[in-house]
């Protein structure tokens, strides 16, 4: 499938799961995996592949940058829904063999602070439009509005432009490390970095705030799960929840490696370690 995408540039739809290997289609084993422990039902997955770069190399060989557009229809209960993810890849191609063919790294996170300043003596009320933030974060969930500064590292700058199109306010401007907000081509490191927006949000008393709840069950449409994907400490990613499951669990959206009605845990990812720790942040408002 990967050789097909990669060389020919087209769509390619699998309905037989019965004879997929791993090396072949790691990723689709990897959700047949998640999904197995949800009694989800994936049936059918659409793969459509758009190749970036080619460069000739001085040995011959090709490499390639493509990205690979996956669909999943599941079944889960009695709700069926679509979820979608975008992954980016890198190849070495010779002489009609691919040599090397992986995913590519997530991209280094600007460093944010730890100790932050929280207050400013601003009062911004303010009630949080889900809605809004949810369709904002469905519309450019695989895409970058211009109005905004794009990032290799895109996940928390996406998460932050869903909770404004929700009406969370902008405070603290020009200083990177207090409030959150982005301006004149500048912003806080809340804004951008997953672990200070998981730093601000539960120490925030005024403007865009929230507070930590025990299991992502207590989220609603519109609010965020922050990971750690190592487990050390330092939070890695940020999405927002867009969707349920048939169990009331969360289904996310997200950047960097785009996704849309994406299962919560991230079980799936090649970013996933057993020692990942997890965040679940509600956003509240003056009602």
């Amino acid at each position: 499938m990967i050789r097909r995408i990669l060389m020919e540039n087209v769509g390619v739809v699998i309905n037989d799961f019965t004879s997929i290997g791993d090396s072949q289609f790691e990723k689709v084993n990897r959700k047949k995996a998640s999904f197995l422990k949800r009694d989800a039902k994936l049936l059918k997955v659409g793969a459509t592949g758009k190749v970036h770069t080619i460069d000739k190399q001085l040995d011959d060989t090709e490499k390639v940058t493509y990205s690979v557009h996956y669909t999943y229809f599941i079944k889960h209960g009695n709700h069926y829904y679509l979820e979608e993810e975008v992954e980016s890849r890198k190849a070495v191609y010779y002489g009609g063999v691919i040599y090397e063919d992986v995913e590519e790294p997530i991209p280094a996170m600007e460093q944010g602070v730890d100790e932050e300043e929280y207050e400013g003596g601003e009062r911004l009320e303010y009630r949080y439009d889900r809605h809004a933030a949810v369709q904002y974060a469905e519309k450019w969930w695989n895409s970058y509005n211009p109005a905004y500064k794009k990032f290799e590292n895109d996940c928390t700058n996406f998460i932050s432009q869903c909770l404004h199109a929700g009406d969370a306010p902008m405070r603290g401007y020009p200083t990177k490390g207090k409030g959150w907000w982005m301006r004149n081509q500048s912003w806080s490191y809340s804004w951008t970095v997953a672990h200070s927006l998981r730093q601000y949000i539960p120490n925030s008393s005024v403007g865009l705030r929230g507070k930590l709840v025990e299991s992502p069950d207590k989220l609603k449409l519109g609010d965020v799960i922050c990971y750690d994907f190592e487990g050390d400490g330092r939070f890695d990613h940020t999405t927002i929840v867009t969707g349920r499951d048939a169990d009331g669990m969360p289904l996310v959206n997200a950047h960097t490696y785009n996704c849309r009605m994406r299962y919560w845990n991230y079980e799936d990812s090649t970013a996933y370690t057993p020692n990942i720790k997890y965040k679940f942040l509600t956003i509240m408002d003056d009602r």
